[in-house]
This record gives C-alpha cells, sequence and structure tokens, in this order.
C-alpha cells in the first residue's frame, strides 16, 4: 500500500485516486449508453419499470371509469379488453418484477461487499433488453393491436381463428423477448451472491434481502422456461398453423393453462419474495434489533421456493380435471401458507421487542403486514375447491389477488424506496409528504380492493367491461372507482416527493437510519467502486459490529484494497474465503448493440418480415461473437467476468 498521506478510510490518496480514475464513468452521452455501472443500471430499472407502472396505472383508472357506473360508454369493448390485458401484463411482467430486479440490481454488491455484479455487461444488456420488450408491447396500444385477452392469454380464446391480427402475437414475442431480460438477471444474481461477497460473509450472514433476491433469481430460472415455451407453442399456433391448442388436431387447450400455471404460480412467489426480503431490511432501523428468527426466515424463503412449484392447479380448480388430484393441490396450497406465516410472526415479535421509531418506511412495513394478512386470509380459502369453484371468474378473485400483489409487493417496494432514497440520491425525502403518501395509498387501497370481494360475491364476473344498473353492484363499483382515484393521487405524491428529494432535499449522511447492513457504510451516494476497502465481515449484522467496521475504516490492505484496475474480489461459495482478484469489464456499446439487433429481430417477426429477421438474427450472432472473442489478460486474471 502506497505510503501517502491515508484518509479515514484508511486507504492512501494515490490509491484513492487510481480506484476514481478506473471505476468512474465520465458525464457524456457516450457514458449514457455504455455505461455498466450496477448503480445506475439499478436505477434505470427503476426509474423505467415506474414508468410502466404509470401506464399500467392509467389503464386501470381508465376501466375504473368505465365501470364507476353501469352502462357506461366511455370504452369500447375492444378497448377495454385491450386495457385490462395491459394492464395485468405491464404490472406483472413490465412492472412488479423489474422494479423488484432494480432494487437488487442497485442493493446487492453493496450489500454484500462487493464492486459491481458478476457480469456487468450482461447486466446493461438486461435492462436494454426489459425496456425495448416493454416499449415493443405499449407501443401496439396506439395502433389498436395491443394484446386483448388477458395477462393470461387463455387457449383456444388466444387463436388465430378466436382473435385475428396481431394482438396475441404482440403479447407472445413481446414475453419471450423480455424472457431473455429476466433469465439473464437471474443468472447475474445468483453469480453475484455466490461468489462476490465479502471475506467473512458466510452464507449465515448474508442479509436476508440478498436472500430472497437469489432465491427469486433461481425461481426465475426453473419457472420461465414454461412460459417461454407456452409462448412459442402459440406464436407457432397462429402464425405458422400449428396445432398445440387444438383438440381437432389432437392438441389440449388445457396444455396452456397447465405450462402457464407451472410458471404462474411461482411468479406470484417471484414477485413477492424480494418485497419481504426488503421488509427483513427496513426492520432492523427502525426496531433497534435485528430481524428475529433469522435462521427461521432463511428456510422460509427456501422453503417458499420449492413449495411454490407444487400448486399450480390451485389456478385450475374449475377445468374439470380428476377430483383426485385437486386434494393434493389443496393441501400444497394450505401448506405453502406455514412458511409465509413464520415471517409475519417474526416481523411482529421484532417490532414487539424492539424500540419502534415510526418514519415513513416502517409506516409502510405496517401497513404491507395487515394488507398481506387480509390477502392471505382469502388465499387460504381458494385452497378449498368447492369454493374456489364458486368464486372462479369473479370479482372475488380479483380482489384478492390485489390484496396479495398490492399488499405483498407494492407496499413493501414503497417502503424501500423511502428508505434507500438517500442512499440512492444522497438528498432525505420530506417526512410529512412521505406520510401524506403512505395514509392515501392505504385508504386508497382499502376503499378500492376490499368492496371487490362484496359484489364479486354478489356474482359481479371478472373482464367485463359494463353492467346492468338492476344487479346490485352500482355503489360498490363506484367506491372502488373513488378509492383508485385515491390511489393515483397518492401515487402522484410519492412521484412529487422523489422528484423534491432529488432537486431540494438536505444532504444525506452514510447511515442516516443506524442500519445494520453493508450499504450504509458507504457513502450516500455510494462511490463509482462502492468500497475503497473490501469489507471483510465478522457478523450477520456488520455495521454493528466493531470489528467489521474497523476492517474498513483502519484494516485496509493491498489484497483488500485493489486500486490497480477495475477489480473486486472473488470469495468461496459457502464460507466466503478470499481465492483471487478478478478484473471487471468496462463500458461497452455491446449490450445496446445486442438488445437492438433483437429488437428488430422481434419487430420482424411481429410484421412477417422474414427477410429482415434472418438478417436480425445474424447481427445477433455476430454482436454475441464479437462480444465473447477473448481478450488477452494476465494469467491471474482469466477468470474475467463477462
Amino acid at each position: 500500500m502506497s505510503t501517502t498521506t491515508s484518509t479515514p478510510s484508511g486507504v492512501s490518496r494515490d490509491d484513492l485516486a487510481r480506484l476514481t480514475e478506473h471505476w468512474d464513468e465520465p458525464r457524456s452521452l457516450r457514458a449514457w449508453f455504455t455505461t455498466v455501472d450496477h448503480k445506475k443500471i439499478g436505477r434505470r430499472y427503476l426509474v423505467t419499470a415506474g414508468f410502466f407502472f404509470a401506464l399500467a396505472g392509467l389503464s386501470a383508472l381508465m376501466m375504473r371509469t368505465q365501470l364507476a357506473r353501469p352502462e357506461a360508454g366511455i370504452l369500447s369493448p375492444q378497448e377495454y379488453n385491450q386495457l385490462f390485458t395491459m394492464h395485468g401484463t405491464a404490472m406483472i411482467f413490465l412492472f412488479a418484477t423489474p422494479m423488484l430486479f432494480g432494487f437488487g440490481n442497485f442493493l446487492v454488491p453493496l450489500m454484500i461487499g462487493a464492486r459491481d455484479m458478476a457480469f456487468p455487461r450482461l447486466n446493461a444488456f438486461g435492462y436494454w433488453v426489459f425496456l425495448f420488450a416493454g416499449l415493443f408491447m405499449w407501443a401496439s396500444l396506439p395502433f389498436g393491436a395491443a394484446p386483448n385477452n388477458g395477462w393470461f392469454a387463455y387457449a383456444p380464446l388466444s387463436d388465430v381463428r378466436n382473435n385475428p391480427g396481431l394482438h396475441m402475437d404482440v403479447y407472445t414475442l413481446g414475453l419471450l423477448f423480455l424472457g431473455i431480460s429476466t433469465t439473464s438477471a437471474a443468472i447475474n444474481f445468483i453469480v453475484t451472491a455466490l461468489k462476490l461477497r465479502a471475506p467473512g460473509m458466510s452464507l449465515n450472514r448474508v442479509p436476508l434481502f440478498v436472500w430472497a433476491i437469489v432465491a427469486t433469481a433461481f425461481m426465475v430460472v426453473f419457472a420461465l422456461p414454461a412460459l417461454n415455451a407456452d409462448n412459442a407453442l402459440l406464436f407457432l399456433d397462429r402464425r405458422f398453423g400449428a396445432h398445440f391448442f387444438d383438440p381437432s388436431a389432437g392438441g389440449n387447450v388445457l396444455l396452456w393453462q397447465h405450462l402457464f400455471w407451472i410458471f404462474g404460480h411461482p411468479d406470484v412467489y417471484i414477485i413477492v419474495m424480494p418485497a419481504l426480503g426488503i421488509v427483513s431490511a427496513v426492520l432492523p432501523a427502525f426496531t433497534r434489533r435485528g430481524v428475529v428468527g433469522y435462521p427461521l426466515i432463511v428456510l422460509a424463503i427456501v422453503a417458499i421456493s420449492v413449495i411454490s412449484f407444487g400448486v399450480w392447479v390451485h389456478h385450475m380448480f374449475a377445468t374439470g380435471l380428476p377430483q383426485l388430484s385437486y386434494s393434493f393441490f389443496s393441501a400444497a396450497s394450505t401448506v405453502i401458507t406455514i412458511p409465509s406465516g413464520i415471517q409475519i410472526f417474526a416481523w411482529l415479535a421484532t417490532m414487539l421487542l424492539g424500540r419502534l421509531v415510526l418514519r415513513v418506511p416502517l409506516l409502510f412495513v405496517i401497513g404491507f403486514i395487515v394488507t398481506f394478512v387480509l390477502g392471505g386470509f382469502t388465499g387460504a380459502m381458494f385452497a378449498l375447491t368447492a369454493f374456489d369453484q364458486q368464486v372462479t371468474d369473479s370479482y372475488f378473485v380479483v380482489a384478492h389477488f390485489h390484496y396479495v400483489l398490492i399488499g405483498g409487493a407494492v407496499f413493501p417496494m414503497l417502503a424501500g424506496l423511502y428508505y434507500w432514497l438517500p442512499k440512492m440520491t444522497g438528498r432525505m425525502y420530506n417526512e410529512r409528504l412521505g406520510r401524506w403518501s403512505f395514509w392515501l395509498f392505504f385508504i386508497g387501497m382499502h376503499v378500492t380492493f376490499f368492496p371487490m370481494h362484496l359484489y364479486g360475491l354478489f356474482g359481479m364476473p371478472r373482464r367485463v367491461y359494463t353492467y346492468g344498473g338492476d344487479l346490485g353492484w352500482n355503489v360498490g363499483n363506484l367506491i372502488s372507482t373513488v378509492g383508485a382515484y385515491l390511489l393515483g393521487v397518492s401515487l402522484l405524491l410519492v412521484l412529487i416527493g422523489v422528484v423534491h428529494t432529488v432537486r431540494w432535499g438536505r444532504p444525506a449522511p452514510a447511515d442516516p437510519w443506524e442500519g445494520d447492513t453493508l450499504e450504509w457504510s458507504a457513502a450516500s451516494p455510494p462511490e463509482p467502486y462502492n468500497f475503497p476497502v473490501i469489507p471483510r465481515v465478522h457478523s450477520v449484522h456488520p455495521v454493528w459490529d466493531e470489528r467489521t467496521t474497523e476492517s474498513i475504516t483502519s484494516g485496509a490492505t493491498e489484497d483488500r484494497i485493489l486500486s490497480d484496475g477495475r477489480r473486486t474480489l472473488f470469495t468461496s461459495e459457502l464460507d466466503a474465503r478470499p481465492e483471487r482478484a478478478v478484473e471487471m469489464p468496462e463500458s461497452s456499446f455491446k449490450p445496446l448493440i445486442l438488445a437492438g439487433a433483437l429488437l428488430v429481430f422481434f419487430i420482424a417477426m411481429l410484421l412477417a418480415w422474414y427477410p429482415i429477421a434472418i438478417i436480425a438474427a445474424l447481427a445477433v450472432l455476430a454482436t454475441i461473437a464479437a462480444w465473447l472473442w477473448p481478450a488477452h489478460c494476465p494469467d491471474e486474471e482469466l477468470g474475467v467476468a463477462s
């Protein structure tokens, strides 16, 4: 280590200058398109997913306005079908998972003491594919060609005879395109969490949020192929006359549902799991103690990841499958509530045993627990086959679904947004504005969706664009519409609060909440290299542990500063023992070019411009070859991440 003057971190000024030189990216248009910095990419995921969320939310407001009174004519049936399909598709595929992966992109390297994701360029590629896939799908709406068969796209309603035009071709190709991004992100999270943890961060010291992200990533790897296969088969049916879902030609319409829900039920937990990890990350800072039952929560995360793959027929109790088979899936649907309950009780115990500091992030956590538990009660009701068959395709299902996904995902997302906003922006949010957004969101959520339980039980079917005035659903629908506008106002306040924070918020210290995980030992916002010294972890609460903080502030050694290049440390999978330093790739246009070539390919396939599709496919292969072409590097850096 250099002998020149040291900084408070114990790192010499020369070493800090070298770190900045290697890791910093210039502020230029070129750098904006070529960045591989996980923090910038994470923020882009959050902003882009938030944009798609706004589009989906506006679609919901238009639908609720149409349903506010009977026999309204604001939307035609065709427009309504496209709006409710894009609303559901965007919320599930373009908002929930990408938003949570945005948190993961920003936070996982910081939480485990790394300087970037394991594959920085793959990370950038995943973002560009996500952006292009979302624009590919939403751009169809102004042309009246948006998907129009629901986010679940059941066959045979989605085949070309029952649904001509490009509507469902946009759906199948859009989700296949998006699946490339989701899969690449999942693989990146797995490798990052297993190989880039700081020395000493053994598996029993990994933050619960990281556990949740890694479990989600494994679920994506195993669940997404079923959805990709489903969409590929449907596209072949529609475009080239295959008959996978055509009973008259030996196909089976239930094949779609089996493949879709083999993905779809794990996807509920793919959405909820990282959000539960956010709750476990937020609580210690506002209860002044670690989360009760850390090992039990980890086991619960793993159990949910496994059991969720055994309950897909839970969504098919009204399809006429053998009654005996229902009993097994009914039992599995009941069993999966146990690990979820373990986490709920652990959080409640943490709050009861801690000293509560009632700030906006904790308010959203409390709102999550109340709403998610209510959604869990109705979920247990759906595990009963007889009840499920009675309310299938009614608004009771819509109510349950939104209680689980808004309660289980959006409340924690907002808690995480307010919690990590100082870390992301370097500025503090406005507490009063945050409290207003919470109360309007909490009230609007229950005013919107609780009445749906009632008029669902009174017989209102889902996916109808209007209804008669003599059916007894008028008041409930009007109340739900008022609640939807309250939700819209609350989310507008969240947006105003974020803009206010970025523009006028007071500067944030490195650790404004006295948090326990490693990101709070970095600057706010973090330096390009995250940590001047790779930490050495001695506890599950490293920032509260004196030995860990000393390793950062006064334990600098050459093998943990790694200032002679864009380097980070590879460690062993189980015990996080140091193995070797690896050189991380610099910024590049290749991720953007590859994603752009894929966009051209999917547009050409949609419009049946097959010669252009072939050219685009060749461009994809050429870009991949250029990306993977080996570059010369020293022997000790042959493990270079790509």
